[in-house]
């Protein structure tokens, strides 16, 4: 598969600024340093207190106040962020964003607030970023490590070894949700620990086999509630900084006899967490019990720390996507060959074509390039509508490095690559303009298309010229006459682009 490096303009002299931003359910986070090409030093850090899981109504809405103070956050991160090139910035959405039904709507906005792109992740992707957080923070040993993250809407539950993941999973519960699910009335009661725990006990059972089979000599927590709950035991003396089940069971019964989240006073406790800290609480504790855990540390690092370091992969040229889509070519197994010679077409007909952001062509050309090298994957499953099982794999897998847009336009330009063009499919898409997708779509399709003798007949040189919705290229003198079957594919896909408003000409 052929992969467009990616520039880094990181000198020792002239070091390069990254930030990483993390949009939780709980909080937003924001971590700024500079990279001089061997090195990383944080600089500044940003953290404020949102709650955007509180803005999800009944329907799936995601609106009011909490809405309103997400979007003002990040005015203030955006201020922060002005000047940064946006291949220096990674800015993310977790859970909350996930489930929110008009979460494109808000995106648009949140955009504009912060003046970069943000990535919706998908719930393993968020997990494995966690891991990758916490493994650059401890001791790098060859031991299997167990990772917990509760965040505000999701728990994530990791095993890995060094920096690799083994088994990651997202579970649909959070600080903020069962706060507002099971003690929404402030009240603090055993009726509403015990069912907190059941349910969150029927979230765990589902995923426990598996962590229980792997095993693991280390037991790390991440992220808020993690740390704000080993804060409490130690500063009440029932632990001495770790989190055991009998330190949590000594916690429930503090806040039980406390009676109402707005009442409680325990040292170690911070006002921000007072309102969350029962959900939390619930969840962990139901997490110890199904897992039969004993005790754990706590790591201040987490998403925002792997946002970070997976950027700065992609700095070195150690790209987790790459090795994501060299694994599912193997995996599905890819006529590699082929493809890597559809994808060195592809480059060069965008190549040739020209985009003047160097940060959008970077990025275009990548996904151009992941997308020739995968375009049949289908062939896995059967021959007849390939390009539709291929789309389907690519948008339901577990692809590491990607977010959940970036899987959707995957698919969609492997879904495109033949038959008939779907214009509807593409104004669904985030993360790029409908009319850049389709671009991406076109080149896709006449690399595919000139490949068709999978490597004979040899693919000229060709001058090509791609303006708004023109595209017209230019065969070296003679070369169309001497391949026929080549100029009746180009008169049948002049008419099928011709559907979706795109006008080639060719001579």
């Amino acid at each position: 598969m052929v992969v467009p490096a990616q520039l880094s303009n990181a000198t020792e002299a002239d070091p390069r600024v990254l930030a990483a931003v993390d949009l939780g359910s709980n909080s937003f986070h924001m971590v700024v340093a500079r990279f001089d090409g061997r090195t990383i030093e944080v600089v500044d850090r940003l953290r404020e207190t949102v709650r955007l899981a509180e803005g999800l109504d009944a329907k799936g809405q995601l609106g009011g106040a909490a809405r309103d103070r997400a979007l003002a956050c990040l005015e203030r991160f955006g201020e922060r962020l002005r000047g940064l090139e946006p291949q220096a910035v990674r800015a993310v959405g977790t859970n909350t964003l996930r489930k929110a039904k008009n979460s494109r709507a808000f995106l648009r906005r949140a955009q504009r607030a912060l003046g970069h792109r943000i990535e919706i992740l998908p719930g393993a992707e968020e997990a494995r970023l966690i891991y990758l957080g916490v493994a650059h923070d401890i001791a790098d040993d060859d031991g299997r490590r167990l990772v917990i993250d509760i965040g505000g809407g999701s728990t994530e539950i990791v095993i890995g070894e060094r920096f690799e993941t083994l088994l990651a999973e997202s579970l649909h519960m959070g600080c903020v949700s069962y706060t507002k699910r099971f003690f929404s009335d402030g009240k603090l009661t055993l009726r509403a620990f015990e069912r907190a725990e059941l349910a969150a006990a029927g979230e765990v059972l589902g995923v426990a086999k598996g962590f229980l089979k792997l095993g693991h000599v280390d037991l790390v927590g991440a992220s808020g509630t993690s740390n704000a709950i080993s804060s409490i035991l130690a500063a009440n003396g029932w632990t001495r900084g770790t989190i055991t089940l009998a330190g949590l069971d000594r916690l429930v019964e503090a806040l039980i006899e406390a009676a109402r989240s707005d009442r409680l006073e325990l040292p170690g406790l911070s006002a921000d967490r007072r309102v969350v800290i029962a959900g939390g609480t619930a969840i962990l504790r139901s997490i110890f019990r199904e897992l039969s855990l004993s005790e754990m540390r706590c790591s201040s690092q987490a998403l925002r720390e792997g946002l970070m370091q997976d950027l700065l992969g992609r700095i070195r040229h150690e790209d987790v996507r790459e090795t994501s889509m060299r694994r599912m070519q193997e995996r599905y197994g890819v006529d590699a060959v082929h493809s890597e010679r559809v994808a060195k077409t592809a480059l060069a007909l965008h190549a040739a074509a020209g985009v003047r952001d160097t940060a959008a062509f970077e990025r275009s050309a990548n996904f151009l390039s992941w997308a020739a090298g995968l375009f049949e994957i289908g062939l896995a499953v059967r021959h007849s509508g390939y390009h539709k099982h291929g789309a389907y794999l690519l948008q339901h897998s577990d692809l590491p490095g990607f977010s959940s847009d970036d899987q959707d336009l995957l698919a969609l330009l492997v879904r495109s690559h033949r038959r008939k063009l779907d214009r509807a499919l593409f104004k669904e898409l985030s993360p790029l303009e409908p009319r850049g997708a389709l671009r991406l779509a076109t080149l896709l399709r006449l690399a595919v298309l000139l490949n068709r003798g999978r490597g004979t007949p040899k693919v000229p040189r060709i001058q090509v010229r791609y303006e708004r919705s023109e595209l017209e290229l230019t065969f070296p003198k003679a070369w169309l006459d001497e391949h026929p079957l080549t100029r009746a594919d180009l008169e049948l896909e002049r008419s099928l682009l011709t559907a979706v408003g795109v006008r080639l000409e060719f001579r």
